[in-house]
């Protein structure tokens, strides 16, 4: 019964700790890629098609639109190294509140994501989880916003969150697939910054889409097709990928790039679908 977002969405980005501009190029360029329809096909908007179908009790559905919308460096690391689920809120509000440039606050249509780079650890990184998506608590924030954080684990456990760009230590012999913008850290944010962003626009305030008994741990539309990439996928298979001219693995095109993002549920015909489908 809860809302989703039905209003044109914009992100907004906080780059926590040293972010080198090529990578940053490869992040705009995703989100900026949702809702570009030049794009060849598989695309990425393609890919958006899915998480459009979501509706909110009016049946209106999530916008076509997202855009990227302000964005602020915190390169000085202002709650340090280590953060909390709760610390993430923190950092969340000191770019909302900043004496310069603060992000704008948009609780309907905006949502912000915490980017941190590879040698940030935050509270579960790497244990399972590799990104979240929750929204602000009023009494740390000042005001209700949904927001996610995802990190960078090419330091960290790029075998855990960058699959299959790199591959865990407990799978002998398998041989892990060339990323298409080559750099795994920033190839495997890229599907969990997808995850999170069509789960944000599906459950902003996690009293929408979910299933499960539990809205505390809900299993959400992105969460019921995780490593998913293609026809055939499930289990530890990927499912059908793209391959390019240079060997590297994709399953979507970009403004430009190109990018592997997991599939996500489609509610409609009750299984996991994406723009790459053979079938």
């Amino acid at each position: 019964m809860g809302p989703v977002l039905t209003a044109n969405i914009t992100v907004h980005i906080i780059w926590y700790g040293t972010w080198p501009k090529a990578q940053k190029r490869i992040i705009r360029e995703f989100i900026n890629s949702i809702s570009a329809t030049s794009a060849q096909s598989p695309s990425v908007s393609g890919w958006w098609k899915t998480v459009q179908l979501y509706t909110d009790q009016t049946g209106s559905n999530i916008s076509r639109t997202v855009r990227l919308g302000e964005e602020k460096n915190d390169r000085l690391l202002s709650h340090g190294k280590k953060l909390t689920r709760l610390s993430v809120q923190s950092v969340i509000k000191a770019a909302v509140t900043a004496k310069t440039k603060p992000l704008p606050i948009s609780p309907k249509s905006g949502l912000y994501l915490l980017l941190t780079a590879d040698d940030v650890y935050v509270q579960d990184f790497c244990q399972n989880v590799c990104g979240f998506h929750y929204f602000t608590y009023p009494s740390i924030v000042g005001y209700t916003l949904p927001y996610a954080w995802i990190g960078n684990s090419g330091k960290f456990c790029p075998g855990v969150c960058a699959y299959p760009f790199a591959v865990p230590d407990y799978i002998p012999g398998l041989k892990p697939m060339k990323s298409p913008n080559g750099n795994v850290g920033i190839d495997g944010m890229i599907s969990v910054i997808a995850h999170e962003i069509s789960e944000l626009a599906s459950n902003p305030l996690i009293n929408a889409w979910y299933a499960g008994q539990d809205p505390v741990f809900p299993v959400e539309i992105a969460d019921l097709c995780e490593g998913i990439y293609g026809t055939g996928g499930g289990g530890s298979y990927t499912g059908q990928m793209l391959n390019d001219r240079d060997g590297a693995t994709y399953n979507m095109h970009g403004i430009r790039r190109r990018f592997l993002v997991q599939w996500v549920w489609n509610h409609v015909v009750n299984y996991c679908t994406g723009p790459n489908a053979l079938d």
